[in-house]
């Protein structure tokens, strides 16, 4: 392998812009690809074979105009006035009136008015105040009462009991992300010109609010930072931009290529911006390992910039290359969840890491061709001339850490292991749901709107449930009794608040209910409602030729989250056990995958333990200007232990590659993880600043499912970086001493020598011999054995 890169970059050294011509001819294809089809992004959480999303894609058959987005807008009634006041009032119908007659908004007063001409004939009128009786009034408080309009109520609009807010529920004619760009906001904005004679203020719901800008003023704040640690690091203005060239091409043809599919399948925010994450990420750190390694080729062994590039790739790319295949495969690992939209996730962001490692193995070494002996100024080379006649082969500063973890290490190792352990205890009390409008921060109109509707109506108004109410005789129409019964028993269960009828298909066979809870959509009291009707629906629909079924938020977020929590151990099994396989066959050691992978294990249970602390708990929010708790996102823990794992495994496969070197060329155990961490940990601590400053941009993202997943990324890799990797890894194996490097013969036989040291380039392809001699007489003068 590392003989292949070495000709690989040496020959796109040479070829500089050939290769170049292919990169750009790519991106053309992508920037063409994406004029000729707009973005289509979803902020649905859909896992088929779920129940709720079982009920929804029954009704999506025989009620298709249910099938739709929902919305819902709050109006707010001005300080000393009341719904009821005539100019308020009127200018609520005109809002309503303006969302109704709105593009893309399906207008119920339509077939409303079909039904009322029916009469008496009327199965929908029948039905309707039957399922009124049979209800009654709410179980708490006074019931929201209809909004009239010459003496006729208003379909989907109800006034709060006290006059001081209204609550208009709609639908769009298809799901929120499939809507034309810009509808959602010219529909709140036609609501609020006509609201605004009233005095009415307009606060849509979290349903209403449009997919977030996938980048902003956070995410380039944290390029900023990549940027002035990169400076900071490599002291030049030219290999610092490198690396964030390289960057920026890879999200650009990574994810600018997932976007331009997106008219095809269907992608999550969630998706695109994890992508874009790992693509910036592991783009700069990828870069800045082999930029690091021609820079020591040309400064410490003399070599020219054209074979220092070449060895550099050969060697550090060997890394590269092993690396970004884990990342890879921990997220090729979500397909064995079977879930399609975590399935899509992986696909896109593996696809994105390997464009990656495809442009730092050959776009970065023909950057380096243009740029030449430019890499190293005569600063830096002035700088390694006084350097090398006062210091040893380690470097001063990461040398003396080294030695000080060596001495300390049994002190050392507790810090490693109690810290994360402490950090993991919240994770116990970790709950799981999908985000509401409770999950954003106060001054967003998605919490005012929710808290306004929690005060004014009840909080179960924020996430009523839809109950499917099918006729078990094909062709046979619900009779009014048996809805009404099916009501009755509904307003039974504990935890109802109300039970009204919402829609009915022509024929009369399916009907929708709507059941509004007491409690809010995230609350356990609803989570227990949901069970119960569940529990108690083949006893409701005894007798009465119907079958029910549940959905809606709560219900979704249920589902969702058993569903993830039965997958989750499934693939952490088969995530640790290819960390076990893959680092046995890099590093042909026992010991190390084991402390590799007990370390992953620390750094995923302190991650949900602070993700947990932070967002469910609410401690220390305002440092990341949050001020809402909500559970942690369904999805997060199986995306982050990928995620996490593959990066985690990156600066193992740096870190220890380092020692193994130094061990492989003669060093005593202990000497070789001193030398091997001072080789290596600069580079590291300044990839994994890097990465936390990248996820950390993503934290003052306003969507809160992408603020906890970039919260949990950087909190992540800050842990494993600096207490498991630069702290516990070198401890364990200054401990284990030659048994670090212990491998059973009979493995040793079996296993393929990877050589990702690059041995075998050294043999093949000797170092020129001006620069071998240069280096024997460097090592003469400071005292080292060439």
């Amino acid at each position: 392998m590392s003989v292949l890169l070495y000709r690989l970059g040496r020959f796109a050294y040479g070829k500089p812009w050939l290769v170049i011509a292919g990169w750009l001819a790519a991106m053309a294809c992508v920037v063409g690809l994406l004029a000729a089809s707009p973005v289509k992004l979803s902020n649905e959480v859909r896992i088929d074979g779920t129940p709720s999303q079982q009920v929804i894609d029954d009704l999506t058959a025989s009620l298709p105009e249910a099938s739709g987005g929902q919305g819902m807008l709050v109006f707010k009634a001005p300080h000393d006035a009341r719904i009821g006041d005539t100019e308020v009032q009127s200018a609520l119908l005109a809002a309503v009136d303006a969302v109704y007659r709105h593009d893309h908004v399906i207008d119920p007063r339509k077939a409303l008015a079909e039904e009322v001409a029916k009469g008496d004939g009327s199965p929908l009128l029948r039905a309707q105040v039957a399922v009124a009786g049979a209800a009654g009034r709410t179980a708490s408080g006074e019931a929201p009462l209809s909004l009239l309009a010459k003496g006729q109520p208003v379909p989907g609009v109800v006034v709060s009991a006290d006059g001081s807010a209204a609550l208009m529920q709609f639908q769009f004619e298809e799901q929120t992300y499939e809507l034309p760009s810009g509808t959602i906001e010219s529909t709140v904005k036609a609501a609020e010109r006509q609201a605004a004679r009233g005095g009415l203020e307009v606060l849509p719901s979290a349903s209403m609010m449009e997919i977030p800008d996938i980048v902003g003023v956070g995410e380039i704040v944290g390029v900023v930072v990549a940027a002035i640690v990169l400076l900071v690091t490599l002291g030049s203005v030219v290999a610092a931009g490198l690396p964030l060239v390289i960057a920026l091409v890879g999200v650009t043809v990574g994810v600018g290529g997932a976007f331009a599919l997106s008219t095809v399948f269907e992608i999550h925010s969630l998706a695109a911006v994890l992508a874009l994450m790992l693509g910036l990420a592991v783009g700069i750190d990828y870069a800045l390992f082999i930029v690091n390694r021609e820079r020591r080729l040309i400064l410490e062994d003399g070599l020219d910039a054209h074979e220092a590039t070449s060895r550099a790739v050969g060697t550090a790319g060997t890394a590269v290359f092993f690396a970004g295949s884990t990342v890879i495969i921990a997220l090729a690992g979500l397909l064995v969840v079977g879930i399609t939209l975590l399935s899509t996730m992986a696909v896109i962001a593996a696809a994105t890491i390997a464009v990656t490692v495809l442009l730092v193995l050959t776009l970065l070494p023909a950057l380096l061709g243009l740029v030449k002996e430019g890499i190293c100024p005569d600063r830096a080379r002035r700088r390694a001339q006084r350097q090398s006649t006062t210091a040893d082969r380690v470097g001063p500063r990461t040398a003396r850490w080294g030695a000080r973890l060596v001495r300390h290490k049994y002190s050392a190792l507790a810090a490693a292991v109690l810290i994360p352990a402490v950090l993991a205890i919240p994770a116990a009390d970790m709950r799981m749901g999908l985000p509401s409008g409770a999950s954003y921060n106060t001054g967003t109109m998605q919490r005012q709107g929710y808290d306004l509707v929690s005060d004014a109506f009840g909080p179960g108004y924020n996430g009523p449930l839809m109950i499917a109410v099918n006729s078990t005789t094909k062709g046979r129409p619900l009779t009014p009794t048996s809805l009404a019964a099916v009501a009755s028993d509904l307003t039974k269960i504990k935890g109802a608040t109300s039970v009204s009828l919402a829609g009915m298909n022509s024929t009369g066979t399916t009907a929708i209910l709507t059941l509004v809870p007491d409690s809010g959509p995230n609350d356990d009291a609803t989570k227990d409602l949901v069970t119960a009707v569940r529990d108690t629906s083949t006893q409701i629909s005894e007798g009465r030729s119907a079958t029910v079924g549940i959905t809606g938020f709560t219900a979704l977020a249920i589902d969702v989250s058993d569903r993830l929590a039965d997958v989750l151990p499934l693939y952490v099994a088969v995530v640790l056990g290819l960390s076990l396989i893959v680092l046995l066959l890099v590093f042909r050691s026992v010991m190390v995958p084991v402390t590799a992978t007990v370390g992953f294990v620390l750094t995923i249970a302190a991650t949900f333990g602070l993700t947990t602390a932070v967002f469910q708990w609410g401690w220390l929010q305002g440092l990341i200007g949050l001020d809402a708790t909500a559970p942690v996102v369904s999805l997060l823990p199986i995306i982050i232990t990928g995620v996490l794992y593959g990066l985690a495994m990156d600066y193992q496969m740096f870190l220890v590659t380092s020692m193994r070197e130094a061990h492989i060329h003669g060093d005593a155990p202990s000497v070789a993880t001193v030398v091997g961490f001072s080789r290596a940990s600069g580079v590291v601590v300044a990839a994994a600043t890097i990465m936390v400053s990248v996820f950390a941009g993503f934290v003052f993202n306003a969507q809160p499912m992408i603020k906890q997943a970039g919260f949990a990324l950087a909190a992540g890799i800050l842990i494993d970086a600096f207490v498991i990797r630069l702290t516990l890894v070198p401890v364990t194996m200054a401990l284990a001493r030659e048994k670090a490097w212990w491998l059973p013969a009979s493995l040793d036989r079996l296993l393929p020598n990877l050589d990702v040291e690059g041995d075998t380039l050294a043999q093949r392809i000797p170092l020129p011999r001006p620069a071998a001699a240069e280096s024997r007489t460097t090592g003469r003068k400071t005292g080292i054995n060439a």
